[in-house]
């Protein structure tokens, strides 16, 4: 009876776990093709994974033989730091113009028929009054179209079958044998846009016309005008910004979620830790949901690279300028905020120290404003610090990383 009740338990330990890696893989693959390591997790776990995901963030999950697509939404819409790694608008534009090729091509699609179909929409009127503008005539062009391919390629939507897309790039205009063959998946390109309405289902008179009307529309969600209603969209709200932003500031969330965040945060930290495995952070100013790991992240700190320890470095600076300001107390407390050129000036001036562990380029003169800019870059998209005007000024979670006294060793050869 021991034996048996030992052997339960070690099931259900195993499938707790199970479900918790298949939680962490949506979380960090939204947009899951059946070849995905955790895939076959996801599968059995579907069903609980949809009432959780239901009950804890309102996300919608889709599972299916053949993939898998949580339907994240952002909570904050005027977040400036998301987005693919070097994708500007006009990136973004690239790439729904060829999901709309794609839409309407044969099972299979070569990158030079890509391209020439993507070329008659980028013609469109109304694209061309915005200042839009593509063709495949220059090589930098065709480097941008086979940036979009691979961003595919890597999201499942295509699937490489023969070709070469760098020589298709090297290739002089549009002509010639240079060229790729794609095998196309049309469930997970279905899966592609995340939104709760389709941008094609307005009319011309009642489409939005900025951006941030464009994203409110394509996000809004339906919620019941109750009392209830109301806290299930705050539960919601505040669940998604602690599984999906680096931190959240009280401070910084509206008066009426800020009271249910308060009150909550408690509670909503001990359910979302227990389920996904992060480790809550609970302070004056705000909750962290961390992932001790560093795994559940598309950019980690710290790191390996010079980037990574050039943030680590600038990190601890404007630490150590928070703590000495708050040290000062009273209203007369000295600023904490910095411009990049500040920055920059640290930069260089710890560079004979550490610079022999950085990459050549990063030693040369000069290059101290690159590394400030990317810095700054990476602290605001972790939250810890935040631009205003032509200042850089340090958030409370930024405390966590001040390095105190360095011992820096040489590796053993």
């Amino acid at each position: 009876m021991d034996r048996d009740e030992d052997l339960g338990e070690r099931q259900q330990r195993f499938q707790r776990e199970e479900m918790r890696t298949a939680l962490r893989a949506l979380l960090m693959t939204p947009l899951m093709d059946a070849a995905h390591e955790d895939f076959a997790a996801v599968r059995r776990h579907a069903d609980g994974l949809r009432e959780w995901f239901a009950r804890e963030t309102g996300w919608v999950l889709h599972v299916e033989r053949d993939g898998a697509r949580l339907y994240k939404r952002p909570a904050d819409l005027t977040d400036a730091t998301r987005g693919m790694p070097g994708y500007d608008r006009r990136r973004y534009a690239l790439l729904c113009l060829a999901c709309a090729v794609l839409e309407r091509a044969d099972p299979q699609i070569t990158l030079r028929l890509l391209g020439e179909r993507l070329l008659d929409l980028a013609a469109d009127p109304a694209l061309a009054a915005l200042g839009f503008t593509f063709t495949l005539g220059a090589r930098q062009e065709r480097r941008e179209l086979v940036v979009v391919c691979r961003t595919l390629l890597a999201l499942g939507v295509l699937q490489h079958v023969a070709g070469d897309e760098e020589a298709f790039v090297l290739a002089a205009g549009t002509e010639g044998h240079a060229d790729a063959l794609y095998d196309v998946h049309r469930r997970t390109l279905a899966g592609m846009l995340a939104a709760v309405r389709g941008p094609s289902s307005w009319s011309k008179a009642e489409a939005p016309t900025s951006i941030m009307e464009r994203l409110r529309a394509l996000a809004d969600e339906p919620a019941a005008d109750s009392d209830e209603g109301r806290r299930v969209t705050m539960r919601h709200h505040v669940a998604r910004r602690l599984l999906d932003d680096p931190v959240v500031y009280s401070e910084r969330l509206a008066t009426e979620v800020r009271a249910y965040f308060l009150n909550q945060r408690g509670a909503m930290a001990s359910r979302l830790s227990e389920a996904s495995g992060l480790v809550a952070e609970q302070r004056a100013e705000g909750l962290a949901l961390v992932d001790e790991s560093g795994l559940l992240t598309d950019l980690a700190m710290p790191a390996e690279g010079t980037d990574a320890h050039v943030t680590l470095l600038t990190a601890d600076y404007l630490a150590t300028r928070q703590r000495q300001a708050r040290a000062a107390g009273g209203d007369a407390a000295p600023s904490a905020a910095v411009r990049e050129q500040d920055i920059a000036e640290f930069l260089r001036d710890v560079r004979e120290r550490y610079g022999r562990y950085w990459r050549k380029s990063a030693r040369t003169p000069g290059a101290e404003r690159e590394l400030a800019a990317i810095a700054v870059e990476r602290l605001e998209k972790l939250q810890l610090v935040e631009r205003l005007a032509d200042f850089v000024h340090p958030l409370p979670a930024l405390a966590r990383f001040a390095l105190g006294d360095v011992d820096v060793q040489a590796m053993p050869r």
